[in-house]
């Protein structure tokens, strides 16, 4: 038995954090389908690299520009045929596991996260242009994302909502999904493709490693080692208990009659970026029933190598509440570092996609002459 399918009877799924052409056309997303992967997600850093950094899309890149597609237009092309494919390949999970596993994730343009209505169009224009039932459309839980959040759940649109660092938008992101599946009940899919109450899903992607890098710096200024890489990984799990009681209360319990999905915690950012934390420490401490992690290829590796498979996200949730307490008590505000977390990573993402765009003008040159 794979450490993947250990975590499979802990119930936890694996996702993988990485998309590039040859991993779908070699058999090698296969083979990892095999080991127990169950979704991919994506982002523009992951697919900049991918472009830029390969081959693996010249001939693609080739024919689009034959056909006088503009960057923008090739850039979309790109993307929706990898996350096609990918999906097509994890079709069947998603089709035995009753719509709850089994999916990819395409990101809207982080430039409209501060919009609520153009976040809405273009999700449900990438929902519909993907059409695939396994899409997962990427939204930011900003504050213009929550109200999108919403809707889009309401309207039948699968979501993976994202850059959720701290507790408050954690709760905020959960009341938008279950008030949109309350709308969903009652009014039905409005998008083509659209899924009912009983098969549309979302993930919340609940950020860890970033957390511990931004407080550890915070606790050296004020020369404080005591709480060092802890406060990620006890905020992730403040957050779970958090998810435990809302999708255990009776308001989802009327939905989950109805057939709905609980919205599974995804924890994001799971690589480890101190190099004196154990390459898999964002792993090993976060496993519990009905979860993800997605993990790039690294992380992946290192956990099918050596990770160790327990359940430890129910244990010691009372230190944790205890380890964000004394931290407040230091003079550090979470609240206040998790806010900029997602603002810099928004504004992070906004930088990849532009990027992203100027290595397909790039390469588009390249490949013209």
């Amino acid at each position: 038995m794979t450490n993947i399918e250990a975590l499979k009877l802990k119930g936890q799924s694996i996702w993988y954090d990485f998309i590039r052409r040859s991993l779908l056309t070699s058999g090698e997303l296969a083979a990892l389908i095999d080991q127990g992967l169950t979704g991919i997600t994506y982002n523009p850093t992951i697919f900049e690299k991918a472009i830029v950094g390969s081959s693996d899309y010249d001939s693609a890149l080739k024919q689009l520009i034959a056909a006088d597609k503009s960057v923008t237009d090739i850039y979309e092309a790109l993307a929706v045929d990898d996350i096609a494919q990918a999906a097509d390949q994890f079709k069947p999970i998603y089709n035995t596991t009753g719509a709850k596993d089994g999916y990819v994730s395409l990101e809207v343009d982080p430039h409209l996260a501060h919009d609520t209505a153009k976040t809405i169009s273009e999700a449900r224009r990438l929902f519909t242009t993907v059409g695939r039932p396994n899409v997962m459309i990427k939204v930011p839980a900003t504050t213009a994302g929550i109200p999108a959040i919403h809707q889009l759940i309401g309207s039948g649109v699968n979501i993976n909502v994202t850059l959720i660092f701290g507790l408050d938008n954690y709760r905020a992101v959960a009341e938008a999904y279950v008030s949109g599946l309350e709308t969903l009940a009652e009014k039905g899919p409005s998008v083509d493709g659209g899924h009912g109450v009983a098969q549309v899903a979302s993930v919340a992607s609940f950020f860890v490693s970033r957390v511990d890098s931004a407080v550890d710096k915070a606790l050296d200024a004020i020369g404080q080692n005591e709480l060092k890489g802890k406060i990620a990984v006890a905020n992730a799990k403040v957050a779970y208990a958090e998810y435990q009681q809302i999708f255990g209360g009776s308001r989802f319990k009327s939905l989950a009659a109805k057939g709905a999905h609980e919205q599974r915690v995804l924890w994001a950012s799971t690589g480890t970026k101190n190099p004196a934390y154990a390459d898999t420490l964002y792993v090993d401490e976060l496993i519990g029933p009905n979860t993800v992690n997605t993990l790039p290829p690294s992380t992946l590796d290192y956990f099918i190598d050596h990770g160790r498979v327990a359940d430890t996200l129910t244990r010691d949730v009372g230190e944790a509440r205890r380890q964000l307490d004394r931290l407040n008590a230091l003079g550090i505000d979470l609240n206040r570092i998790t806010q900029t977390l997602q603002d810099d990573g928004v504004a992070s993402l906004a930088q990849s996609f532009d990027m992203l765009m100027q290595g397909i003008a790039v390469k588009k040159e390249q490949l013209t002459y």
